[in-house]
Formats: structure tokens, sequence, C-alpha cells
């Protein structure tokens, strides 16, 4: 697939981060679980457990007025996940993974499903919807996609391994029309997006799938 061919078919992407973030993240970046650990120099046994174990419960790492939440990893219990996991990864090496990663939902559909779900459809959230375009012209290079949900287990433990992360150029198409031959699931970055606030053209607070207020950019 090449940038163009993704930004036309998926010009917004979106992220679904904890209520009253929106400043945090403008300020700090959009982290991942191993840039906050770095950000906060959590180091040792208490970062292995963060950063190699699954997380049932959201957990804070920070200072207090300066914390950032690292989200549950509810979907994704290492049982479930043995099962899945079909090219020798083990739990702890795919939430490492999983935990040096932003993700981005290409649709918004994904997005309203998970907002939707059990666990998180009581709560509130802040969320970004990004430009795809804008996001691309600056870090493309450090985008990966992947076709399907990798941090979800249920309501089958679905295949995966660490191919299902793609580079853009290597994301597999159809040769006659140039449409992915499955449908982008996840827009996943390295590390972070320091410059996120760039990029993001709104801002909701919601709950489930309700629009509760739009928050200032």
């Amino acid at each position: 697939m090449n940038v163009s061919d993704l930004v036309a078919r998926y010009p917004y992407l979106f992220h679904m981060a904890e209520r009253d973030t929106w400043s945090s993240i403008k300020a700090k970046g959009l982290l991942s679980t191993t840039a906050a650990l770095d950000l906060y120099q959590v180091n040792g046994g208490a970062r292995q457990t963060l950063e190699r174990g699954h997380r049932p419960q959201k957990v804070t790492v920070g200072p207090a007025g300066d914390a950032i939440v690292l989200r549950d990893q509810i979907p994704m219990a290492p049982d479930r996940l043995e099962v899945a996991l079909i090219d020798g990864t083990t739990p702890g090496e795919w939430y490492e993974l999983l935990n040096g990663k932003v993700f981005m939902w290409a649709e918004e559909a994904r997005l309203h499903r998970l907002l939707k779900a059990r666990y998180y459809r009581h709560l509130e959230h802040d969320v970004l919807t990004i430009d795809a375009a804008k996001l691309m012209k600056v870090h493309a290079e450090r985008v990966w996609l992947c076709p399907m949900n990798s941090g979800n287990t249920f309501p089958v433990p679905h295949r995966r391994g660490r191919d299902i992360f793609q580079r853009i150029d290597k994301y597999p198409t159809r040769a006659t029309s140039g449409r992915p031959q499955k449908e982008v699931v996840e827009v996943v970055v390295d590390y972070s997006i320091p410059d996120i606030a760039d990029f993001v053209v709104e801002v909701r607070r919601m709950q489930g799938d309700q629009v509760l207020h739009d928050i200032a950019l």
C-alpha cells in the first residue's frame, strides 16, 4: 500500500484516551507505555512488571498532579495469548511489543465498538480525531498497519504473531485495485507521537458511543 492510498481510504484516525487527559497529551505527546516509563524513570522490577506483565487494571505512573494512566489489558489475558500466538512469541514478549507502540483506530466503527465494550461503556473518555494525511507527512516511516485488534483475544483468541504488523509499503493489497487485502484495523506508531497536537482536529468527551461535549483544542 502507498501512503496516498492509505490516507484516501482512512482520512481520519481515532485514539481513545482516559478522561481529562487531553491537556497532558497535548503537552507531552501521545506516549506508549514504554515512553511513559522512560519519562518517569521507572526501572527494575516495577518496569519489568508493567512492560512484560499483564495489567488486569489501570496503573498510574508519575507524581501526583502530573501522572499518566497506563490502560488495562483486560482483553489480553496471558492464557488466551498463549493460544493465540503462533510464531514462538511469549505473552511477556507480546506485552512488551505492544507496550512500545501507540495505537489508533483506522475506522470510527472500531472505536465505537471499544467504547461500548462491557468493561468501558460506563466510563468517559477523551477521544482524539487525527488527520491521517498530516500525520503521515511527518511520521509515515514509523507507522505500522495491522489488520486486527492486536490487544484483544475475545471472544476468540485469533491467531497472531509479530508479522501482523507491516510497514505501509509492505501491507498487502489487491493487484487489480490497489485496495488492501484486509481492511486496516490499527494504525500504529513506534514509541510515541510527541507532536500529536499538530495533527488532532477534534477532541470529544464520550461515554459509550455518545458524545457528551467537545473539548477545546
